[in-house]
C-alpha cells in the first residue's frame, strides 16, 4: 500500500493529539510535511516494482509449468497413448510415456482440500483496524496435530507488514496478497465485511499466524492451532489429503492432481469427486495427431504468456528473456536433433508471431505414412522437440533457475522497502504530532506563525530544523 505523509502521518497526529486539532492546524502540518513527499514517493515505487516483479514471475513459473506437464505427458510412448475413466465425476487421467496399457482400479476416499480461515466481520471494508503501529504478520505452514503444530520444513513462512499506511480491512488484504496470500473481503447479506483465507490444499499446508506490533490487529489476525479459543481467525475448513487406493494399494497426496510418478505409474491422475472409477491406458497411433494438436496448443499459450509479461510486468526483465530467447531457439534450431524442414513436412511450423501452426492435411497425410517417424520428431529418447521443449521449461522452474533466483531477490528487496515504510511512517507520525502540537500551541497563543510555514520577515528556520 502507498504512503501519503500528507494524510496518513497527520491523520495518526489528530489521533494522538489529547484534544482535536483545528482544520487550520491540520492544514498546516499538511503543508509544512509536503518536503517529505519525495522519499515516500520513491519507496511507494519500489514497493509497487517490487510487487509487480514478483506477481510476474509467479506467473511465468505457473506458464512454464503448465507446458512442461502436457510435454511431458507427450514423451516416450505418451504420444500415441491415450487414457481413459469410467467415471469422470470421480477421476481423470493423462497418459504419460510410462505408462504401462491396462485398466486400474481407482477408490477416492477423501479429497484433498486447503484450510480457510475467517475473520470477525467489519462495517466496511475500508474500516480503520486498531491504531495504525507498525505491525508483523507471520505465517508458518505445517501440520496441525494432536502432538502440536509441525511446520513442513518445505514452505517458506511469509512476512506482512501492516501500518497506519494500510491498516484498513482492503489493506489488510492487499498486504496479504502481496505476499502471495490467497485473502479476500467478503461481504455479507447485512453489508458486513470480512477476511477470508484459503490455504493451499494438503494437511502440511495448515497456517499459523503469529502477530507483534498493535494489539487490535493480534486479535483480528492471530491464529495459533495449538490455542484454542483464542484465535482472531476462525477455522471454517481443515487442510487435509487425498487419500485413494490404486489397485488396493492405499495413496495419500496433499493434491487431487497426482503425477506419473505416483498413483499410476505413468500416467498423471485428477481426482474430481468420492467414488470408484476404472482408468484404462490404451496405445493407439490415432491418437498422435490429437496429441500434437495438443502441444501445439499449449506451447502458443506459452508464448502468448511470454509476449505479455515482456511487454508488462516483466519489460527488460532478465529471466523471461532467456526464456523467450532459449525457447524460441528450440523452435528455429530442432535443438540440432530434430530437422525443422522435416518438422515442417509433418505439418508443423513457426509463424512469424512466434506461435506454432499445424497444417492438418499434412500432419494426417505424415501420420498415415508413417507415425513413428512422425512420433520421433517430437519424443525419441530425449532428443524430440517436446522432450527437448520439456526439459527446457522444467530446468527454469527447478530451485537453481535464473526465475527462482530473481523471485528470492525480488522478495528481499520487498522486505527491505516494506522496513523502511514501516520506520518512515513512525517518523513522520512522531514529526507530524509535534507539529500539532506545536501549531496548537501557535493557535491559541497567536505567536510563531512566521516561523513554522509561513515564511514571514520574522522567519529564522524551518520545523524540521528545530524537530532535528
Amino acid at each position: 500500500m502507498a504512503i501519503n505523509p500528507l494524510t496518513s502521518s497527520a491523520s495518526n497526529a489528530a489521533g494522538a493529539a489529547a484534544s482535536p486539532i483545528s482544520a487550520d492546524v491540520y492544514k498546516r502540518v499538511e503543508q509544512t510535511m509536503l518536503s517529505q513527499n519525495n522519499g515516500a514517493t520513491k519507496l511507494n515505487a519500489a514497493l509497487t516494482s517490487s510487487q509487480t516483479k514478483l506477481s510476474g514471475l509467479g506467473q511465468l513459473q505457473s506458464a512454464l509449468s503448465n507446458f512442461q506437464s502436457i510435454a511431458a505427458a507427450l514423451t516416450g510412448s505418451g504420444l500415441s497413448t491415450s487414457a481413459a475413466s469410467s467415471d469422470k465425476t470421480v477421476a481423470t487421467s493423462t497418459s504419460t510415456g510410462g505408462a504401462k496399457a491396462g485398466t486400474y482400479a481407482i477408490n477416492v476416499q477423501q479429497l484433498a482440500q486447503g484450510q480457510f480461515l475467517t475473520s470477525a466481520e467489519f462495517s466496511s471494508a475500508t474500516a480503520k483496524v486498531g491504531t495504525g503501529a507498525p505491525t508483523t504478520v507471520k505465517i508458518d505452514f505445517g501440520t496441525a496435530g494432536d502432538k502440536g503444530f509441525t511446520t513442513n520444513g518445505t514452505a517458506t513462512s511469509k512476512t506482512i507488514s501492516i501500518d497506519s499506511s494500510n491498516n484498513t480491512v482492503e489493506g489488510i488484504a492487499a498486504a496479504f496478497k502481496a505476499a502471495g496470500v490467497d485473502v479476500k473481503v467478503e461481504k455479507g447479506d447485512d453489508g458486513k465485511v470480512s477476511l477470508s483465507i484459503a490455504g493451499q490444499s494438503g494437511e502440511g499446508n495448515s497456517m499459523r499466524i503469529s502477530v507483534s506490533g498493535d494489539a487490535a490487529l493480534k486479535n483480528l489476525l492471530g491464529y495459533d492451532p495449538d490455542e484454542k479459543g483464542k484465535q482472531g481467525f476462525k477455522q471454517t475448513t481443515a487442510a487435509q489429503d487425498a487419500i485413494l487406493t490404486v489397485d488396493g494399494k492405499e495413496i495419500k497426496s496433499a493434491s487431487n492432481t497426482l503425477d506419473k510418478n505416483k498413483g499410476i505409474e505413468g500416467a498423471a491422475l485428477t481426482l474430481t469427486g468420492k467414488g470408484k472409477a476404472d482408468i484404462t491406458i490404451s496405445q493407439d497411433a490415432s491418437k498422435i495427431g490429437d496429441n500434437l494438436k495438443t502441444f501445439v496448443a499449449a506451447y502458443n499459450d506459452l508464448n502468448a504468456k511470454l509476449k505479455t509479461l515482456s511487454s508488462g510486468a516483466l519489460k527488460g526483465d532478465t529471466a523471461i528473456g532467456q526464456v523467450t530467447m532459449q525457447m524460441d531457439l528450440l523452435l528455429k534450431t530442432g535443438g540440432g536433433n530434430v530437422s525443422t524442414s522435416a518438422l515442417a513436412a509433418a505439418g508443423v511450423s513457426q509463424g512469424k508471431d512466434g506461435n506454432l501452426v499445424i497444417d492438418d492435411k499434412k500432419m494426417q497425410a505424415a501420420i498415415t505414412a508413417d507415425s513413428s517417424q512422425v512420433a520421433k520428431l517430437f519424443t525419441n529418447d530425449g532428443k524430440g522437440l517436446a522432450d527437448l521443449m520439456g526439459a527446457k521449461a522444467r530446468s527454469f522452474t527447478d530451485k537453481s533457475s535464473v526465475i527462482s533466483r530473481e523471485t528470492t531477490q525480488a522478495n528481499r528487496e520487498l522486505d527491505a522497502t516494506n522496513t523502511k515504510r514501516a520506520a518512515l511512517t513512525k517518523a513522520l507520525t512522531a514529526q507530524a504530532t509535534a507539529l500539532a502540537a506545536l501549531y496548537s500551541a501557535q493557535s491559541q497563543t497567536g505567536t510563531g506563525g512566521g516561523m513554522f510555514g509561513t515564511g514571514g520577515a520574522g522567519s529564522t528556520g524551518t520545523l524540521f530544523d528545530m524537530l532535528g
